[in-house]
């Protein structure tokens, strides 16, 4: 079984996240592969680079993630050139990952993507689990967590879905406004629901 989690930036999907692994399910995390598709001399690399130009490389000749960032998330036509690159190659690379969990004998597969909905992986799922958090509680924790300006984390959260998209395009969601203890003990009730049905 596949349960696809996403959420809002700040949400704190990262805890979800790390309390679905210790239950037992095996976790792909769709920020590493997105770092794996993009390694310095893949194919992915090379587009982005003829795409948005050398200053996205690093003097190391790695990409500027950073820099990238700032670039894609105030204008969207550059994100959805930037998505139009990245999601297939992505989805693939998650694919394989699936496929050598299942082989292993997996039972329970979590997909952690932040983007799972615009890179269409939602359809490789049988179930989604969503993270919300208020405006406010999420735009300082992305302050605090990247280093970023107030106006870059108002582009960054306006760039997504908002929190009653999230909610009504998942089987079930987590508020995270309160203590990490509650947002342990929702998802322990979600895993124990979902290792049952199966």
């Amino acid at each position: 079984m596949i349960v696809g989690l996403t959420g809002q930036t700040g949400a704190g999907k990262s805890t979800v996240s790390d309390a679905f692994a210790e239950k037992g399910f095996a976790v792909i995390n769709a920020d590493i592969v997105a770092r794996k598709v993009v390694e310095r001399g893949s194919d992915c690399f090379r587009k982005l680079e003829n795409n948005f130009g050398s200053e996205i490389i690093n003097p190391d000749g790695t990409l500027n993630r950073k820099k990238l960032g700032c670039i894609v998330f105030s204008d969207n036509e550059k994100l959805h050139l930037l998505n139009s690159i990245m999601y297939p190659a992505i989805t693939d690379e998650i694919k394989n990952q699936i496929q050598n969990y299942s082989e292993s004998g997996k039972k329970f597969i979590l997909l952690d993507a932040p983007t799972l909905f615009e890179s269409n992986a939602d359809k490789l799922c049988d179930i989604i689990v969503s993270v919300v958090a208020d405006y406010d509680i999420r735009k300082k924790r992305i302050i605090n967590r990247d280093g970023i300006t107030p106006q870059q984390a108002d582009d960054r959260i306006n760039s997504q879905h908002s929190q009653d998209f999230f909610i009504r395009n998942s089987d079930y969601y987590i508020t995270n406004n309160d203590s990490i203890e509650k947002a342990l003990s929702d998802t322990s009730e979600i895993a124990f629901k979902i290792m049952k049905s199966d």
